[in-house]
């Protein structure tokens, strides 16, 4: 498809700027913020802003101490038409460690809890699991590209949702995927990623930004050994909870390897687990998520 067909298109830069003002939630008062709507969003807030908005709300409230991990329930859809409000609870405040409950709101209901632990920095043992062997991201073509490279294939009356709106976060898959006749695979899979351009180097901003991304390629893990995705019409799919634990200072802003694989699914849910890494080996986080892989009947 010719993308000189498409609205204009930002830049790297102007993608980045972008997210970063997402990212930066508005205090409104103490320990409760505002977080800004996704220009151009329409329909369903997607789940990885709301993380990403609530663990920015959460470390505004803590001094001296890093995030290490979260856990969230999503428990309504959120709607681009309405900010998010965040509501921070302050639940310990120990010598070592503090934890903090965020809940999102819009229109005065609950649509997200999350709850996220933070440490002193402190030296101790280390392991870790090894990176595969990979090919680099420069060798790998850009989702937008994929997904444009079959634009001409989509219905017309989805094609505008397949070329959604360009993303801060650019992915490179290792193994791309079959929109439209997806076949039976093994649960495994892998993607390149990093915001497009420059962030700065807060890392609080940093731990959001990949906060947001780790949202990203999971659900889609529990759905290959089906051969079924969320493009078809009787597939109903949404996230259910997610957890992040983040190990090692990165940057967002440099290629970061995703591995997903999906070890469990039934009773309508799919069981997603992550681990991304450095290109120098460093595992930096380990995602887990469960989310509605609902087949419904059609008429």
């Amino acid at each position: 498809m010719d993308e000189t067909a498409l609205p204009p298109q930002k830049s790297p830069e102007e993608l980045a700027a972008m997210l970063v003002t997402l990212l930066d939630v508005e205090e409104i008062d103490t320990d409760l913020y505002r977080g800004a709507r996704q220009p151009g969003g329409r329909g369903r807030v997607f789940g990885g802003q709301v993380i990403a908005q609530a663990l920015q709300a959460a470390q505004r409230s803590v001094v001296g101490k890093e995030a290490h991990s979260l856990h969230a329930y999503f428990m309504r859809p959120g709607d681009e038409d309405f900010p998010i409000i965040f509501r921070v609870i302050r639940d310990f405040e120990g010598r070592s460690f503090a934890t903090r409950r965020v809940v999102a709101l819009q229109k005065g209901q609950p649509i997200l809890n999350l709850a996220a632990s933070f440490q002193l920095p402190e030296d101790g043992f280390h392991h870790q699991n090894a990176m595969p062997n990979v090919p680099p991201p420069e060798e790998l073509k850009s989702e937008r590209e994929l997904r444009l490279a079959v634009a001409d294939q989509v219905p017309e009356k989805i094609r505008a949702f397949f070329l959604r709106r360009q993303n801060a976060i650019e992915m490179r898959p290792l193994y791309p995927r079959s929109w439209f006749q997806p076949v039976k695979r093994e649960p495994t899979n892998a993607a390149w990623f990093r915001v497009a351009a420059p962030i700065g180097d807060d890392p609080q901003l940093h731990r959001a930004a990949l906060a947001y991304a780790s949202d990203m390629a999971l659900m889609a893990t529990a759905m290959m050994p089906h051969g079924v995705n969320w493009l078809m019409p009787e597939m109903q799919c949404a996230s259910l909870d997610h957890a992040l634990w983040l190990h090692e200072p990165f940057r967002a802003d440099d290629w970061l390897l995703y591995t997903t694989d999906s070890p469990w699914a039934g009773h309508a849910r799919g069981m997603n687990r992550g681990s991304i890494f450095t290109r120098d080996g460093r595992l930096v986080a380990s995602v887990a998520q469960e989310g509605l892989m609902r087949q419904r009947v059609r008429d």
